[in-house]
């Protein structure tokens, strides 16, 4: 059984993956991908497992949500953030309790549901997925104007603690326990102490980072890993908001300077992903296709509803007041706000704790988050043009921290000796190329500012700064000379190839090349290897 398994995991990740690609190109999020292929394992005998265990799944989906919620902070650029982060707020907080109500009337009204059930509902679909979203614009490159990526990435990022403190406060309505007082203090509760654990627990963490220095790669990773967890697990001990926590703590660290951070957004983007195949592969697990028709028109019904009138009517209610954000704009802010795995998490949580409920809210959780994914996600490049509200001069990519302003720029050393053509030259009257700047010239321990009219001279060290270079294609491999290569004791100009040789380690010393530079046994070679490139590759 345990092969069988984890042929089915294998399979099930090799076929996520071919999905990825092709969603991608079509301008689908991929977690539609996970979601039908879960619901294609689980309910066609394909999987060796039976699983519809709901207690399980609701603890395995809010150990995921940890992560997500950590990383909607920790991926956030705060620069990018603080002009907006006064409405992403509003949007997160006043915003979803405006979507919760008028969903929670409309069930009550118009599909005849009881006011609790009516607001649960509400409550359970009142946040946006920041990676539904997110998934799009990258994979499309869509730049937004007026600040509309960052306020996005904020509000889908933080708006999942309104909408799980919304959802607790239902539930305990509808087990009887929850009292005026006893309402107030899960509020008071939930905010108070979700604030002091996420600002002290990153306090804390920030200042480990700063002292500890970490034997060995990896140790730093596991060391965030930690902190994302203890940031939910201790406030959610005692009665705090956890996932309010690991946003703060996610953002704070995630904009705190320290070693190596740069690399730790990559990984929790992928432990991200990770967890957001899990919840939506699971949803499809979970799910009862026969279930499915029967819930398919209060689901198609509530959607409609949230996404063209509860959803823009929290929306302009709150920017408006602002005066700075065109009705256009608040359109596109209206409708990218898709549903999806915290949605999910909250409808298994009510599924699971609520045993009377006369409503199928997962399966109608499934349907809305089925049609806002598909339908909605794929018309969002469509509907930012209508709207024009793109910005092709606008990188979204400013929205995350793994973005550096001056990643397509490197700094460069050139040494001037008495046979260099810049020797005794005034920089005026040295040709250099328009893509590169003479920023410093470094002449024994003295700094010198370059001007048109300073001369070179032998010794100097001269600092450019020009385009980084990088794709796909070329790649920088090591090569260490053997003892009886053929190589040894010859000069570099004896020999052809492909690839061209940009330094020689020898020891402590790093050696740049030149056409006389002689190989000896031991130096490693690093070269420009230009034999996979699968494109015409020729000496010059």
């Amino acid at each position: 059984m345990t092969t069988l398994f984890l042929i089915l995991i294998a399979f099930v990740i090799l076929t996520c993956i071919g999905l990825n690609n092709v969603s991608s190109r079509i301008g689908v999020p991929t977690l539609l991908a996970f979601l039908l292929l879960g619901l294609v394992f689980s309910n066609n005998a394909i999987s060796p497992i039976s699983f519809h265990n709901q207690v399980f799944a609701k603890e395995a989906c809010t150990v995921a949500l940890i992560f997500i919620m950590f990383y909607g902070g920790f991926g956030t650029r705060w620069e990018s953030a603080r002009p907006v982060i006064r409405e992403s707020v509003l949007l997160a907080s006043v915003g979803v309790i405006l979507t919760a109500g008028l969903v929670g009337v409309f069930c009550h009204y118009v599909l005849h549901w009881g006011w609790i059930e009516s607001f649960l509902l509400g409550s359970v679909i009142s946040s946006t997925d920041a990676a539904s979203v997110f998934s799009i614009l990258r994979a499309k490159k869509l730049g937004l104007k007026n600040n509309t990526a960052p306020m996005l990435e904020v509000e889908s990022g933080s708006n999942d603690p309104c909408a799980y403190m919304l959802t607790a406060i239902m539930l305990s309505l509808m087990n009887g326990s929850a009292s005026a007082g006893h309402i107030a203090w899960i509020i008071v509760a939930q905010i108070l102490f979700g604030l002091a654990c996420g600002f002290g627990i990153a306090k804390l963490a920030t200042m480990a980072l700063d002292r500890i220095r970490f034997q060995g790669s990896g140790f730093d990773s596991l060391f965030i890993f930690a902190v994302a967890i203890a940031s939910y697990a201790i406030p959610d001990l005692i009665g705090g908001n956890g996932y309010l926590s690991t946003y703060i703590v996610g953002i704070i660290l995630g904009n705190h300077e320290f070693k190596n951070k740069k690399n730790l957004v990559h990984f929790f983007d992928g432990i991200t992903g990770l967890m957001q195949v899990l919840i939506f592969f699971l949803l499809g697990f979970l799910a009862t296709p026969s279930m499915l028709p029967k819930s398919i028109l209060p689901a198609l019904d509530i959607f409609l509803f949230l996404t063209l009138i509860a959803r823009p009517a929290s929306v302009v209610a709150i920017l408006t007041p602002f005066r700075k954000y065109p009705f256009r704009q608040q359109m596109l802010i209206s409708f990218v706000g898709l549903r999806g795995a915290a949605s999910i998490v909250f409808a298994i949580v009510a599924s699971a704790g609520i045993e009377s409920l006369q409503h199928d809210f997962f399966n109608i959780v499934f349907c809305l988050v089925l049609i806002s994914i598909s339908v909605q996600g794929s018309l969002i490049p469509t509907v930012a043009k209508c709207l024009k509200m793109i910005d092709t001069k606008n990188d979204v990519m400013k929205t995350f921290n793994d973005y550096n302003e001056n990643s397509e720029m490197q700094f460069g050393r050139i040494d001037i000796s008495a046979d260099s053509t810049w020797n005794g030259r005034a920089i005026r009257e040295i040709d250099i190329p328009k893509s590169a700047l003479i920023v410093m010239i470094v002449r024994g321990k003295e700094r010198i500012l370059p001007r048109g009219h300073t001369v070179l001279m032998e010794g100097d060290q001269v600092i450019t700064i020009m385009k980084h270079f990088e794709d796909n294609y070329t790649h920088l491999v090591e090569k260490t000379v053997k003892p009886d290569s053929r190589r040894v004791g010859h000069k570099l100009s004896e020999f052809a190839g492909n690839g061209l040789i940009v330094m020689i380690q020898r020891g402590e010393e790093s050696i740049i090349p030149n056409g006389d530079t002689i190989l000896y046994a031991g130096d490693r070679l690093i070269l420009f290897d230009m034999t996979r490139t699968g494109e015409n590759v020729r000496n010059g």
